[in-house]
């Protein structure tokens, strides 16, 4: 029986993310297992179009396993080894995600596009009619078997920027082949629930240390310093409020009737962040300028002044 056909992949940024680490970093090709879930998902109609949208199918990797090597399931004809299966799955690391979905390939320096091998790999695992799971939300006993495929590659040639390719796959029986599907990076949004439990800032804008003390400097340039901090205080405070209301509590608010509201706010408080930081990479780049033109100066002097003694003997 053909496997159901699915509308789109999902992943969370860091779970993609997190493999194409695992695969950057191995010294050669990898694969490893997808675990997650397939929702039968019924889009909800806004309009009074009588038209209603059909009831789609979406796999959401949440979790995956990467044992560094190939053929870490499979034998070299591409025939998966169920011994070598049920040990992978058999990891304590595995107890939140207990559903596998399908798996993965990361080739280097080859054309993102499945081989021989990883049809065969395919072909054998979407047959274990053991592994199947149900499908969530599902009307009546929907059970969907581990077909997904992801497979990523590097470039063939060297470049200057590391980039890596990948693309989605569901497998189908019924034709024996390989169908690609859109692949849904999920990072934030209402479309973010089940893949973030929690989130707290790590990085908080810093506020600058205003040291008001006498210094030595001269009253022009004690001054002109003053005024800058006064402005970006200023500016600070205008962001602090800017900001006010935005604590971790409410980002609950993303998710509901109240998250196109609240995220055109979110959206302008980062464009007041941005204007804050490319206001002071233009101070730095100044300060870089007239760091760099008294530094030639007083080369130039330097210059001058050995001229001068050598002229005197």
């Amino acid at each position: 029986m053909d496997e159901l056909p699915l509308h789109k992949i999902s992943i969370s940024g860091p779970t993609l993310a997190s493999i194409i680490q695992r695969f950057s970093t191995s010294p050669g090709a990898v694969d490893g297992l997808l675990f997650g879930h397939v929702t039968y998902v019924t889009p909800s109609t806004l309009s009074d179009d009588s038209a209603s949208e059909s009831s789609t199918l979406v796999a959401t990797i949440t979790g995956f396993l990467c044992p560094g090597t190939i053929n870490s399931f499979y034998d070299s004809t591409g025939a998966v080894e169920l011994h070598s299966l049920r040990r992978l799955l058999s990891d304590p690391v595995l107890n939140h995600h207990p559903s596998l979905i399908g798996w993965f390939s990361g080739r280097r320096k080859t054309h993102p596009r499945p081989s021989m091998r990883e049809f065969a790999v395919a072909v054998s695992l979407s047959s274990m009619t053991q592994l199947a799971f149900p499908v969530k939300n599902a009307p009546g006993s929907t059970n969907f078997n581990p077909c997904v495929f992801l497979l990523l590659a590097s470039p063939l040639s060297d470049q200057s920027i590391h980039t890596h390719e990948y693309r989605a796959y569901q497998f189908r029986r019924g034709t024996e082949s390989f169908d690609p599907k859109s692949m849904d990076i999920v990072n934030i949004g209402p479309a973010f629930r089940g893949h973030y439990g929690s989130f707290s800032p790590i990085a908080p804008f810093p506020a600058l240390a205003c040291d008001f003390r006498n210094s030595p400097m001269s009253e022009d340039r004690d001054e002109r310093i003053l005024n800058q901090m006064k402005k970006f205080s200023k500016d600070q405070r205008e962001l602090d409020m800017g900001a006010d209301g935005f604590d971790v509590g409410s980002l609950n608010r993303l998710v509901g009737s109240e998250a196109a509201s609240y995220t055109s706010g979110l959206e302008d408080l980062y464009e007041k962040m941005l204007v804050k930081i490319e206001n002071l990479a233009r101070q730095v780049e100044r300060s870089s300028a007239r760091v760099l033109e008294q530094f030639k100066a007083e080369k130039r002097n330097d210059k001058q002044h050995t001229s001068l003694l050598d002229s005197d003997y």
